[in-house]
């Protein structure tokens, strides 16, 4: 059964992205404000170039300090080899890559490698619960 679920139905779909140009600090706003550890970044396209963490940002505002210039920019410190999953991938696959690679969350891609969401084990987990477990009753 859960073989036919796709994660397509469970990804988060509206996604804070960064580019490769954006500033390191407009960056480091983007999170805060949202509440995230880490973001794709995309180019004009949609297409996933790489991801950013909150790692990468202190690692470069570490190595600014020593230097005198906390800043930069984005794609400086990004990750460009990203674990992705395609779209229509279903969830035992999903949750297959997730345990093997250790990510918790992935992006989604379609066939162009456009960026078209986020699975993370918490939505692989809401999946397995609105298809399996039933609701409990309320107790008479």
């Amino acid at each position: 059964m859960f073989r036919s679920i796709l994660i397509d139905d469970f990804m988060t779909k509206n996604l804070a992205t960064a580019t490769r140009e954006m500033d390191l600090l407009a960056l480091v706003d983007l999170l805060l404000r949202r509440g995230i550890s880490g973001t794709p970044v995309v180019d004009e396209s949609g297409h996933l170039i790489g991801m950013v963490s909150e790692h990468d940002c202190l690692k470069a505002i570490l190595v600014g300090t020593y230097q005198g210039d906390v800043g930069g920019i984005v794609g400086d410190v990004m990750t460009t080899q990203v674990d992705t999953i395609r779209l229509g991938t279903s969830i035992v696959e999903a949750a297959n890559q997730m345990v093997s690679s250790g990510r918790r969350r992935l992006p989604v891609v379609d066939q162009e490698n456009h960026l078209v969401g986020q699975i993370s084990r918490t939505d692989l987990l809401r999946a397995v619960r609105a298809y399996e477990i039933p609701e409990e009753e309320p107790a008479h």
